[in-house]
C-alpha cells in the first residue's frame, strides 16, 4: 500500500479550471496561491479564473443541459453511488488534503469525508424516485398529471470551512435530478473541489455536467452569470452579507435560489439537564471544524442554578485541547482560516471583557507561526457584548444565565439569524413546547450536532432559505410541471 503524504496528495490534485470537459489555464495563465493556515506555506498555485472563463463555464454548462438532462435516472443514480463508494475508499487522501489547505485536525477532516461520500450515497438513491401524480379533475372531464424536471443550468458558490461536503450537498443532488453546474469554490480553499472533480470525471460524468471555475475574484466572475438568463438556479452557502447582494443580483432572472446563511445558535442548558451529557454536547456543538461553522453554538444559556457546574466542566474540556497543525497526532484544534479571522474573533473577546465578561480559559493567540488561538470560554457576558449578537467562527463560547424558559426563549429569538438552535433538558414536554417556539430552521435535542444527510439542512429569517439534505434537497433542483388532458 503506498504511503499518503502531502507531496502525493498535492501531485494528484489538478490545479486548472474544468470547463465543458477539459482541464485548462485561466485567460492569461492568471493563478492564485493556496496557503496552509497552519504555517503559512504555499500549498499550490491554481487557475485564477477570469470573467470570461465563467462564461466557458456556463456556456459549457448549457450546452450539456439537454443531454443530461435525459440520462437514465438509474445512471445517475448509479454514478453518485460510484462516487460515493470511490471517496470512501480514498478517505485517507482527501482527509489530508483538507487539512492542508483549511486546517481542521485530521480525524475531524476524515470525519467529513464520510459526511460528504454520504450525500452522494443518498442522493443516488433519490434520483429513482423522483415522481409526480395523476389525479382526476373535479369535474370528471379532465385529467391532471404532474411530472417533475430539472431546473437547468446551476451556479454553486461553496465555502472555505466545510470544502468538500459543501461540495457533495449541492453536486449530489443536481447530479440526481438531472441538472448540470458551474461550481465557484472559495479561493482560500478550492483544491478539494479541484480533486472531487476529477474523481467524477474519471468515474464518467459527462463533460459539460460539471464545471469548476475557481477565482480571486468572485463577485466580478459569478455576478455576469448571475444575470445571464440561461442560467436557473444559484445555491450559495456563506455569509448573510454576501447572500443579500446575491438574492438582489439574481432578482431580475427570477432563479430558484437555496441560501445556507450566517448562524447565531443559541445553546440552553436548563437546570434539569444532564450536565455531563450538556457538557459533552456544548463540546461538539462549539468546536465542530474549530468553531468555524455556521451551527457552531455561538450564545450558551445556562440557567442559574446549574451555570457554575456547567461551566466549570465546560472550561476544564476546552482547556484540556490541544492546540497545533492538524496533520500532527493528538491534535484537537488547528489554525483559523486566515490571520483576519482570528484577530475578528480576537476583537470580540476583548469586546466582551470590555463589556464585564470573565476569561474562565484561553483568551489569547498564541505565539509563532499559523492562526492559532486558545480554546476560550468566558462568563458573565452581557447581553450588549458583539459576540452575543455577530457570529463568531471560532473557538470562543461565551456564557450567560437565565432564570426562567419564557426569559432563555426571548434572549435566543433576539436575533436576526435562525440557523439552528440546541436544546438540553429531560422534560419532555419542554423540549417539545421549546423546540416549536426557537424560531430556528433546526433544532437539537440532547445533541450537538444536527447535521445529517438524510435530514433537511437550512434556516429561516437572516439565515437563508431552501434545504439541503432530506427528502426535501432533490426537490430544490426539480421544477413541477402540470399537464392538463381533456378525455
Amino acid at each position: 500500500m503506498m504511503t499518503i503524504t502531502q507531496d502525493s496528495v498535492l501531485a494528484t490534485v489538478p490545479t486548472q479550471l474544468l470547463i465543458g470537459g477539459a482541464w485548462r489555464d485561466a485567460e492569461g495563465g492568471a493563478t492564485l496561491e493556496v496557503h496552509d493556515p497552519a504555517t503559512g506555506e504555499v500549498l499550490a498555485s491554481v487557475a485564477d479564473g477570469s470573467v470570461a472563463d465563467g462564461g466557458a463555464a456556463l456556456d459549457a454548462a448549457v450546452a450539456a443541459q439537454a443531454a443530461w438532462a435525459k440520462t437514465a435516472p438509474r445512471d445517475r443514480g448509479e454514478l453518485l453511488r460510484a462516487a460515493y463508494e470511490k471517496l470512501t475508499e480514498r478517505s485517507e487522501e482527501f482527509a489530508l488534503l483538507m487539512t492542508l489547505e483549511m486546517g481542521k485536525p485530521l480525524a475531524e477532516a476524515r470525519g467529513e469525508v464520510a459526511y460528504a461520500a454520504e450525500f452522494f450515497r443518498w442522493f443516488s438513491e433519490e434520483s429513482v424516485r423522483v415522481h409526480g401524480r395523476y389525479a382526476v379533475a373535479p369535474n370528471g372531464a379532465t385529467r391532471l398529471v404532474t411530472m417533475k424536471q430539472p431546473v437547468g443550468p446551476t451556479l454553486m458558490i461553496t465555502p472555505w470551512n466545510f470544502p468538500l461536503a459543501m461540495g457533495t450537498r449541492k453536486i449530489g443532488p443536481a447530479i440526481a435530478a438531472g441538472c448540470t453546474m458551474v461550481v465557484k469554490p472559495a479561493h482560500e480553499t478550492p483544491l478539494s473541489m479541484l480533486a472531487l472533480a476529477k474523481l467524477l470525471e474519471d468515474l464518467g460524468l459527462p463533460a459539460g455536467v460539471l464545471n469548476v471555475v475557481t477565482t480571486s475574484h468572485s463577485g466580478a466572475v459569478m455576478e455576469p452569470l448571475i444575470r445571464d438568463p440561461r442560467a436557473r438556479k444559484l445555491t450559495f452557502t456563506g455569509s448573510t452579507t454576501v447572500g443579500r447582494r446575491l438574492v438582489e443580483q439574481s432578482a431580475q432572472g427570477l432563479l430558484r435560489l437555496s441560501m445556507e446563511l450566517g448562524g447565531n445558535a443559541p445553546f440552553i442548558v436548563f437546570e434539569d439537564a444532564d450536565i455531563d451529557a450538556a457538557v459533552t454536547g456544548a463540546m461538539l456543538a462549539k468546536m465542530r471544524n474549530i468553531g468555524e461553522a455556521c451551527t457552531a453554538a455561538n450564545r450558551f444559556f445556562v440557567h442559574e442554578s446549574v451555570a457554575e457546574r456547567f461551566a466549570a466542566g465546560f472550561g476544564e474540556r476546552m482547556a484540556a485541547l490541544t492546540v497545533g497543525k492538524g496533520t500532527e497526532s493528538g491534535v484537537d484544534v488547528g489554525p483559523l482560516i486566515t490571520a483576519k479571522a482570528r484577530a475578528d474573533v480576537l476583537a470580540l473577546v476583548e469586546d466582551a471583557k470590555s463589556c464585564g465578561a470573565t476569561v474562565l480559559t484561553g483568551g489569547s493567540a498564541l505565539d509563532g507561526a499559523g492562526n492559532f488561538l486558545q480554546p476560550t470560554v468566558l462568563t458573565g457576558v452581557p447581553m450588549t457584548a458583539r459576540m452575543m449578537r455577530e457570529e463568531i467562527f471560532g473557538p470562543v463560547a461565551p456564557i450567560t444565565t437565565f432564570t426562567t424558559e419564557e426569559e432563555v426563549l426571548a434572549k435566543a429569538n433576539d436575533t436576526e439569524f435562525g440557523l439552528v438552535g440546541y436544546v438540553f433538558t429531560r422534560d419532555l414536554s419542554r423540549a417539545l413546547r421549546v423546540a416549536e417556539a426557537l424560531e430556528f430552521g433546526m433544532v437539537g435535542i440532547n445533541q450537538g450536532i444536527v447535521s445529517n444527510p438524510a435530514a433537511p439542512f437550512g434556516g429561516v429569517k437572516a439565515s437563508g432559505f431552501g434545504r439541503e439534505g432530506g427528502f426535501e434537497g432533490i426537490e430544490e433542483y426539480l421544477e413541477t410541471k402540470y399537464v392538463g388532458i381533456a378525455l
